[in-house]
């Protein structure tokens, strides 16, 4: 489990930004059952996170279509959360980061750490509003 004063500032780049923590079980379930779209980031300390990951996602929600609900939760802090939202994510491998887009509480699109890792901020926004063009 990473220290809360490391994670704290990770989060509030996406909670600041109107994602919802989901930091139980419950609030996952609950948030991936909503009926429309629903964006789930799983978060991370690691680089990837940091440079591609938060800022694309970001970004991608600058364009007219964007989900109905932006949650998240945070790898190697929310730890049963994490665990409860990767089961709606197979047959996906556990990665994190990684942003999954829901319709209706079915993934409909998945961007895994080896989407995200070497990648600019930019092509993980493009991806996804390909994704929220295509569902949202």
């Amino acid at each position: 489990m990473y220290p809360t004063d490391l994670v704290m500032p990770m989060k509030a780049e996406l909670t600041d930004k109107g994602f919802e923590d989901l930091a139980t079980p419950a609030q996952v379930e609950d948030a991936l059952k909503q009926s429309g779209t629903t964006l789930l980031v799983i978060n991370s300390v690691c680089g990837c996170a940091a440079g591609a990951a938060r800022p694309g996602v970001v970004y991608s929600l600058t364009g007219d279509k964007k989900p109905d609900h932006l949650t998240t939760v945070f790898a190697g802090y929310d730890k049963e959360a994490v665990e409860t939202a990767r089961q709606h994510l197979a047959p996906f491998p556990p990665s994190s980061p990684c942003v999954a887009l829901f319709k209706d509480g079915e993934l409909v699109h998945m961007l895994e750490r080896h989407h995200i890792e070497g990648n600019p901020a930019g092509a993980i926004a493009a991806n996804l509003q390909a994704a929220y063009d295509e569902y949202c």
